[in-house]
């Protein structure tokens, strides 16, 4: 069947320098398309030219019709055959020249890409999904189809079965989530060590999870807060580290992963008892350091936070008033009786309490002078853009200027120029945090940065 090209889009287009050519015996009757045979012969010969090439991968779209079952057994084989050669001409003009297309067998149908990235990947399923969803006519009735879409791309020294394998694995759970949507291997859902559903990759994650835990893994890194009037140290944010037999997950990997699972809650309670020892080590050395930890919903919600924190001080013997937990303005505001219980546990305990990435969440003012912590912490969000946007000068201004007529104290979060410097000073930031002043360093290196001002 003649592919036809669609117009150009927006985004750019994989292109195919070569088409895999077949012998005859390898088309499918029904729709002239190559069959399974066919495609994997094509598959095998795009990937060689992948690697000789050195181009991006190939990329494989295994499709498959939503509910035609129904159509065949209400309609009959006939229809049901007639509408398979629409839906694979329709596949065949969405496409364009972009790849190869073949039929699998029954309503399944795989579409190859030559050099096509993750992002040109996911603009050409969006086109797939749009153009099956059209309706069509068959006879006096009027059909509403759709497909779901398995998308693998080729891995290095992979075969064309194994990479075919893994876009058919990955259309399966595609079908499993309610089809009529793309899904990319390594994407699709599996049970975790704690029952939730993951993607590969974040099964991969959760298992270094474990492993840090119970091996060491772990480490909090110590980022200093300074004030803005004498450069004095306010306080220094703990930042979690894992490192996994010699992998580093970034933090942007490992903690959504731990929120999702629930691990998020004894890394909570591993950074409270680590932050206090560190406290508690720091006055040992003569040196009265506050350390910001933050706390999750998952812990502020848990029954048990209270004992978390009765236990980190019995077991470092740190003061509490050095241990400054930093909660977001979202979990300030819930009303439920667990967390507002917990809130006040931590006030009688002596925790002091801190708004973290104020802003970004509900920014209730009206309930602001009835928060019960005595400092904020200003997003980073509304500081990126300093001093060039207007607007988010005009926010941070005001922010500042209305926790101060409070009586709290407002830190600056994510300042990495002199210029922010300079213009969060102006507005009467009580104290600054970025890379401007310092990067988040592990303990031995904290010291020496500590060392060095002293004798400065």
């Amino acid at each position: 069947m003649p592919l036809t090209k669609p117009a150009r889009s927006a985004v750019a287009e994989p292109m195919l320098s070569s088409h895999y050519e077949p012998p005859p015996s390898q088309f499918d009757s029904l729709t002239g398309l190559l069959d399974r045979e066919g495609c994997v012969r094509a598959v095998g010969e795009l990937l060689a030219a992948t690697s000789r090439e050195r181009l991006r991968p190939l990329a494989v779209f295994w499709l498959n019709i939503d509910r035609f079952k129904q159509i065949n057994d209400s309609l009959g084989h006939l229809v049901g055959d007639s509408v398979l050669a629409e839906l694979a001409h329709r596949l065949a003009t969405a496409s364009g020249n972009q790849g190869q297309l073949a039929r699998m067998g029954g309503d399944e149908f795989v579409l190859v890409v030559k050099d096509c990235s993750r992002a040109a990947a996911e603009h050409i399923a969006r086109d797939l999904l749009a153009a099956m969803s059209q309706p069509l006519d068959v006879g006096t009735m009027r059909l509403y189809p759709s497909i779901s879409i398995g998308i693998a791309l080729s891995l290095e020294h992979e075969g064309a079965r194994a990479l075919l394998e893994r876009a058919d694995l990955t259309l399966v759970q595609a079908k499993r989530l309610g089809g009529a949507q793309y899904l990319f291997a390594g994407e699709d859902l599996h049970p975790g060590r704690l029952g939730k559903l993951l993607a590969r990759e974040e099964l991969e994650v959760e298992e270094a999870l474990h492993k840090a835990l119970e091996s060491g893994g772990l480490s909090l890194h110590y980022q200093p807060i300074l004030q803005v009037a004498d450069g004095s140290l306010e306080a220094v944010e703990a930042l979690m580290r894992c490192n996994c037999e010699g992998t580093i997950f970034a933090p942007s990997r490992f903690i959504p992963v731990a929120e999702k699972t629930g691990l998020i809650i004894r890394l909570g309670e591993w950074s409270l008892l680590t932050g206090a020892r560190f406290v508690s080590r720091m006055l040992a050395d003569k040196q009265r350091v506050k350390v910001a930890i933050n706390v999750s919903r998952a812990q502020l919600t848990a029954p048990k936070f209270t004992q978390t924190l009765y236990a980190a001080l019995a077991c470092s013997n740190a003061p509490p008033e050095l241990i400054e937990l930093e909660i977001t303005e979202s979990l300030f505001m819930d009303s439920s009786d667990v967390v507002q219980r917990n809130i006040r546990a931590a006030l009688e305990a002596g925790f002091p309490l801190s708004i973290d990435d104020f802003g970004t969440g509900y920014s209730c003012l009206a309930s602001l002078k009835d928060l019960p912590a005595r400092k904020l912490k200003l997003d980073r969000a509304f500081i990126t853009d300093l001093p060039h946007n207007p607007r988010s000068f005009a926010i941070a201004k005001a922010i500042v200027h209305l926790a101060l007529d409070l009586g709290m104290s407002v830190v600056a979060e994510g300042v990495e120029t002199a210029e922010q410097y300079a213009i969060l000073s102006e507005m009467g930031a009580t104290a600054i945090q970025g890379f401007y002043l310092a990067r988040p360093m592990p303990e031995p290196q904290f010291d020496e940065w500590l060392a060095m001002r002293r004798s400065t």
